[in-house]
């Protein structure tokens, strides 16, 4: 083991180019004018994302005349993240079916009359059942808004060019988001805060939206599909293929219980996010109302920024390291890493209640749960069957967030106003600790009964070798 850490860090060491690779894949793909104007959409759009949430959280999290509780939190933290696990699996129906051109411009200026709706509610001080619809509607199109641009891509990008792209532009994407996030905490505390600032924000935010839908509009109707073969059958009715989803999903979970790397992948992503989601929880409440409650919500949400602009950075570097520690570690190993990690930093850091220390913890939980996000991708592309690709990426997605909402539930029961709990902190660093056991020790059982019987065959690092299909489209 120490000599496998050895050549971990001397490959780190050597890494002078850490960006070159995405870099050149970027430019590579850009050259392919059709790609440009569906990336610019993506771009636009996720940083109306950003700005969106940003202006969201910071009504609903840090109001200038109430403070969260937990279990409002989790509520809100449902809301935020439930919708895409729930449309998700049923939004590809429609996307078969209707231009996906016209969907990209007319559910984005859908959300932007949604965003105007939501500004308004929340600008009369509305925090309930009226504000979360709101926010409903907009994250329910945006689901579509996202598939739709996954489904779109092969048809402005070559098909040796695929891969980069689907690497390429999900990655900018997530990292636009980002910085929208961070930009709206700025116009949020630039304009003086309260209702009135975060209704400001959301319309920021509607402004980008209504952006993307006529960068979307410069482009042909029927170049992104659906592509109709001639003499292929038309898709049968909604409700008929509504059922044949939820056959899929069922055949889906039966294929890949009967696959230990598939479904040891699936628990250590829900396991990490579970834990990360008490953890989110916690940083909120004693941001608002331990660390600055006399202070007033403003000064709180200025402090927060900084961790959310720490915990993008390790994001953003489990981004950079991961591709070269994989190269000596295998997956497996970086992932049971990553877990460990999480532990390590947040029993001992966590117990202190200190706040440079929780900048350090966001750092490094978003460095670990960015890290076990690619390592899971690139594990299911390799170890699914094409023809179960999609349905198994179905419950990645419902398990990335269905599981963190879980946890910020669970925790809600037993989690005082303030955050502060020495005992909750000890049960999260226990957690990733037996999280990182149990999927080391699932990683060496033999597979189910059923299952294929044998794992794939190695390539070097002890990674499986891809098949040649081994593609996903990320939203």
């Amino acid at each position: 083991m120490r000599v496998t850490v050895l050549a971990a860090v001397k490959a780190m060491l050597r890494g002078r180019r850490t960006g070159s690779s995405f870099l050149a894949e970027l430019r590579s793909v850009l050259r392919e004018r059709d790609f440009r104007r569906l990336f610019a959409t993506r771009l636009i759009s996720q940083t109306g994302d950003g700005i969106f949430t940003a202006g969201l959280g910071s009504y609903v999290f840090f109001n200038t005349t109430s403070f969260p509780n937990p279990a409002s939190a989790a509520a809100a933290f449902a809301v935020l993240y439930l919708p895409y696990s729930l449309i998700g699996p049923f939004a590809g129906v429609f996307i078969d079916r209707w231009s996906r051109r016209q969907i990209l411009v007319w559910s984005a200026l859908l959300r932007t009359a949604f965003v105007v709706l939501t500004a308004a509610l929340v600008g009369s001080g509305r925090l309930g059942v009226p504000l979360y619809a709101g926010v409903l509607l907009v994250l329910g199109v945006n689901r579509f808004f996202l598939s739709s641009l996954s489904a779109a891509l092969p048809h402005v990008v070559a098909q040796d060019k695929l891969v980069m792209a689907n690497s390429v532009s999900p990655t900018a994407g997530g990292i636009m988001a980002a910085v929208g996030g961070i930009a709206g905490l700025g116009v949020h505390v630039a304009t003086g805060g309260g209702r009135a600032g975060s209704a400001i924000t959301l319309l920021v935010g509607g402004g980008c939206y209504l952006l993307a839908s006529l960068v979307a509009r410069t482009m042909p109707r029927a170049l992104l599909g659906p592509a109709r073969e001639p003499g292929k059958r038309p898709p049968g009715r909604v409700l008929g293929e509504f059922a044949l989803v939820l056959t899929g999903l069922a055949a889906g979970a039966r294929y890949v219980l009967r696959r230990r790397g598939p479904a040891a992948t699936l628990g250590a992503t829900g396991g990490n996010r579970f834990l990360y989601g008490i953890l989110f929880l916690m940083s909120i409440l004693l941001y608002r109302n331990y660390f600055y409650r006399s202070a007033g919500a403003n000064i709180a949400l200025s402090h927060y920024t900084v961790l959310v602009i720490a915990s993008a950075l390790g994001y953003a570097c489990a981004a950079l390291i991961t591709p070269r520690l994989t190269k000596v570690l295998s997956k497996p190993a970086w992932i049971t890493v990553l877990l460990a990690a999480g532990a390590v930093i947040s029993g001992p850091l966590g117990a202190t209640f200190n706040q440079v220390a929780f900048l350090i913890i966001g750092f490094g939980l978003n460095l670990v749960g960015q890290g076990i996000a690619i390592c899971a991708t690139t594990v299911l592309q390799e170890e699914v069957d094409d023809e179960y690709r999609g349905r198994v990426f179905s419950f990645y997605d419902m398990t990335f967030n269905i599981t963190f909402v879980a946890g910020a539930a669970l925790s809600a029961a037993f989690m005082p106003v303030t955050g502060r709990s020495a005992a909750i902190i000890g049960l999260v660093a226990v957690g990733y600790a037996v999280a990182a056991a149990a999927f080391w020790v699932a990683g060496r059982l033999p597979s189910p009964e059923g299952g294929d019987g044998q794992p794939p065959s190695s390539g070097a690092g002890g990674a499986p070798s891809p098949s040649p299909s081994a593609q996903r489209s990320s939203s």
